[in-house]
């Protein structure tokens, strides 16, 4: 049943990677949270891990098969991606020796801080004019924010599209622009942080026949499993959606996981 529900998650997450630019980090670290409750503490390290992998996947998916006139609105971003980067790769090893406690808690209050911020400054549900859909148009984002959006994301699983996208949006893209650029920043961010995590020490447990360091590899395929043909689909054939309506939504998403990591383990 495990399984199954698995599956079924990483088909939200392909839909997730699409419309949000999430890769599966949020969707996918309360899922994994409640898979592996049996490692009790270690649980949340392990999700964290697990979700790094998943991201990896889905944003490079993603990324390959994004258009090649929104992936220009990313040129000259080589110094922003080397900091994410970096920041990643210190974020996860924090992660390593972090409690498992107080890294839960600090991921509900990253996203409820992050709905707070999408619902109530302007710029992301209330734009101060028309939002331009020409990628080449808005402002680039300044690469000093590399380190800290990396260190984290990486930290707490979750990939940096919280960060990128609110950012983005109000530099002028639209939704659907600015969850696309998302993956390739999220890519920069996972596949270190996957890397750290797949060196680590195994917990122990009964259940550390599924772990290769703190990455639970059957959480991982049954998530992928479901997203990769969801991602093929929708990027060959996305949904028409307003672009107001699709901010809305991805604070509703907020929320929804807000909802869920606060339900008891």
């Amino acid at each position: 049943m495990d399984v199954v529900m698995l599956v079924v998650v990483g088909l939200l997450t392909g839909v997730t990677t699409v419309l949000f630019g999430f890769g599966g980090g949020f969707v996918a670290v309360p899922v994994v949270v409640w898979a592996d409750a049996a490692l009790g503490d270690d649980a949340m390290r392990v999700a964290t891990a697990t979700s790094a992998l998943v991201m990896v996947v889905n944003a490079g998916f993603a990324t390959a098969v994004t258009p090649r006139r929104v992936l220009v609105a990313l040129s000259g971003s080589g110094p922003l991606l080397l900091l994410l980067a970096a920041g990643a790769s210190a974020g996860a090893v924090a992660a390593r020796f972090a409690p498992a406690g107080p890294v839960r808690w600090a991921f509900v209050g990253y996203v409820v801080l992050t709905l707070a911020d999408v619902l109530l400054r302007p710029g992301f549900l209330r734009t101060g004019g028309p939002v331009r859909g020409d990628a080449e148009a808005p402002r680039a984002l300044p690469a000093f924010l590399g380190a800290p959006v990396g260190a984290v994301a990486a930290f707490l699983g979750v990939g940096g599209s919280v960060m990128t996208v609110p950012a983005m949006r109000r530099a002028g893209h639209t939704m659907g622009v600015a969850t696309a650029l998302a993956n390739p920043l999220t890519l920069a961010i996972a596949l270190p942080a996957t890397v750290v995590s797949l060196a680590a020490a195994t917990v122990p447990s009964d259940a550390r026949a599924h772990l290769v360091g703190l990455v639970d590899l059957r959480a991982a395929a049954a998530l992928l499993l479901g997203a990769l043909p969801v991602i093929a689909v929708l990027r060959r054939r996305p949904p028409r959606i307003p672009d107001r309506a699709h901010a809305w939504a991805y604070a509703g998403l907020l929320a929804v996981v807000t909802a869920v990591m606060l339900r008891p383990v």
